[in-house]
């Protein structure tokens, strides 16, 4: 058995701790792995795709390229799998697959997209906005990782400025959850099975995220949590992710973000769990 690990075509190396972290497990399970950036134009119709790929079993897909990961997925099994990976890029897409599901979200609407850079946003719009979600409210551009792209409009001045700004993006608004300002919780799952959470929380911004400056200790998952991510994790058929909690001040977690090459280095520090070998183990078990 052999695996392939892609990263991004335009990342500054590929030999991040991540990667690093998952070559060395499978190879420890008697599995090699070769690392690549995703610059072979992977995704071609009509011409020769061979691409020297048929050496590989499984691909570990750490880049958000439908396309390649498309066209990947049809030599190999990808980890994540390419609609999975889909369906967490696109955060309104993800809470839309998780609707009716029981998995507690906060009240969430899809941006209106506009084609017209020169369009003016209705006041009806903008109140319509303010009477389903209130005020403040965050604004997230529907892709975006690491806390990029997410606003919080804490009056109507400042939520018409980021609609006008966000017009011709994919965009969604979400009610703020004043009870977990600058922390969340941070739940990983490999194969069905959560292995830990830690708690993120940031003393300077309403955004947890460790790469925003956020530090991470770690947390006893509830059981009502663990629950909410086993059940989110299967409906995406996602093989591993991170899922971000919000704490609710009725005692309730709502689910924030599921990230489907959520990065582990923090959360392994924080836990001493090994979410590399777990990960590793997972993807040998799939395959024999």
């Amino acid at each position: 058995m052999k695996g392939l690990i892609v990263v991004n075509a335009y990342a500054k190396t590929t030999e991040t701790r991540q990667v690093s972290r998952l070559s060395k497990e499978l190879c420890k399970l008697g599995v090699p792995t070769d690392t690549v950036r995703n610059d072979r134009f992977f995704a071609r119709v009509g011409l020769d795709d061979a691409q020297g790929l048929a050496d590989y079993d499984f691909c570990i897909y750490l880049d958000k390229d439908k396309y390649a990961s498309r066209m990947l997925s049809k030599r190999m099994r990808l980890f994540n799998s390419a609609a999975a990976i889909e369906a967490c890029d696109d955060k309104m897409t993800t809470h839309i697959l998780l609707s009716d599901s029981g998995i507690p979200m906060p009240p969430t609407l899809a941006g209106l997209l506009c084609y017209d850079d020169g369009a003016d946003i209705g006041d009806s719009t903008v109140d319509g906005v303010i009477a389903a979600l209130g005020l403040p409210v965050v604004i997230k551009q529907a892709y975006g990782s690491m806390g990029s792209g997410v606003f919080k409009a804490d009056d109507r001045r400042d939520l018409l400025a980021l609609m006008q700004r966000f017009k011709c993006e994919p965009h969604l608004f979400q009610k703020y959850i004043q009870s977990s300002h600058g922390k969340d919780m941070r739940v990983i799952v490999v194969g069905g099975k959560v292995l830990g959470g830690i708690e993120r929380r940031s003393d300077g911004d309403f955004r947890s995220n460790i790469g925003l400056g956020g530090n991470a200790t770690a947390v006893k998952v509830p059981s009502i949590v663990r629950d909410y991510a086993v059940r989110a994790a299967d409906i995406l058929g996602l093989d591993y992710c991170g899922i971000d909690f919000l704490y609710g001040s009725d005692g309730e977690f709502y689910l924030c973000e599921v990230n489907s090459n959520a990065f582990f280095d923090a959360f392994e520090g924080a836990t001493d769990i090994n979410v590399a070998e777990a990960y590793a183990k997972h993807i040998v078990g799939v395959l024999h």
